[in-house]
């Protein structure tokens, strides 16, 4: 079975690497970053595409990985070339955050081609896609499911298929909204123990035993303690994706104010050109010494 994947950032590359390890075969890789698309391609051994009906036309199956709706849209109804040119018969496996209603789209102008389309939304970081250690949330036509498990299975520590087309993405959507409000509230809970001049290595220590406790510590407490802010998941995506769960909020009335306040957060960072930050870097804002106080920038 032929893949091809359409994004090659930190994400899509490792997922890449992933299943040719694992003795599929990558025909083709395309990115809007030249250079990070023949990069990748001269490692794998595969083409490098000038275009995106490139990778349809040499690929079976093809990953998307990019970064929002305005992307997703481009590459899957882009005028003249887009990857559903001469698409009938492929599967289009789909794992970007973005919207639900965009997801729904998708598989309409998939469907209306010929071919299928599945979401394939992940919850987890670079390490696990290189290590095949994803958790996937699936939504989509339940034969598109079938046809690409066996992909995903290799790709995939846990696969869990939600529902139709959409359901999968506000699944993702609401995971990654308490994710980012976790994050803020333990920037806030460590830049408070800080300013009180508590020991944060004895600080995350108790948090860990109690009902402070939460993924996010683990992940970040530490780095946000070290300023290390290596970006694993940015700002610059966490505002993104709790833009989309508030935006199904207001679509139903609801008033979300910690999501909107931690939004606005993101942001900040953004509108200071601290997006590429991991999403930890939002300790930068809530500690007391840092930022705009010290003029260190990290």
């Amino acid at each position: 079975m032929n893949i091809g994947f359409v994004g090659v950032g930190r994400m899509g590359a490792n997922m890449a690497r992933r299943l040719k390890d694992r003795g599929f075969h990558v025909t083709a890789v395309y990115d809007t970053n030249r250079a990070a698309a023949t990069e990748l391609a001269a490692e794998l051994g595969c083409a490098a595409a000038q275009d995106l009906s490139e990778v349809t036309a040499a690929s079976d199956v093809i990953f998307t990985v990019v970064t929002d709706d305005d992307a997703m849209g481009q590459i899957f109804a882009g005028t003249g070339d887009n990857l559903l040119v001469n698409a009938r018969g492929k599967l289009f496996v789909n794992c970007a955050t973005i919207s639900p209603e965009v997801h729904v789209e998708i598989e309409k102008l998939a469907n209306k081609a010929g071919a299928q389309s599945l979401e394939a939304c992940m919850a987890s970081s670079i390490t696990q896609a290189r290590e095949g250690k994803l958790y996937l949330m699936c939504g989509g036509n339940e034969d598109a499911f079938r046809n690409a498990e066996p992909i995903l299975k290799e790709l995939a520590a846990q696969i869990r298929f939600v529902g139709k087309a959409g359901e999968a993405a506000k699944v993702k959507a609401l995971v990654n909204m308490v994710m980012n409000i976790n994050t803020a509230g333990l920037a806030e809970g460590l830049g408070l123990g800080a300013a009180l001049g508590l020991d944060l290595t004895m600080l995350r220590e108790v948090f860990s035993q109690t009902g402070a406790n939460s993924r996010v510590l683990e992940t970040d407490g530490e780095d946000m303690q070290n300023r290390e802010h290596s970006c694993f998941f940015s700002a610059a995506h966490a505002a993104k994706d709790s833009g989309i769960a508030l935006e199904l909020a207001r679509n139903l009335g609801l008033n979300l104010p910690l999501s909107l306040a931690t939004k606005e957060q993101y942001d900040r960072m953004i509108a200071e050109n601290l997006g590429d930050l991991d999403k930890s870097g939002i300790a930068e804002l809530t500690f007391k010494d840092r930022h705009k106080h010290s003029g260190d920038r990290v």
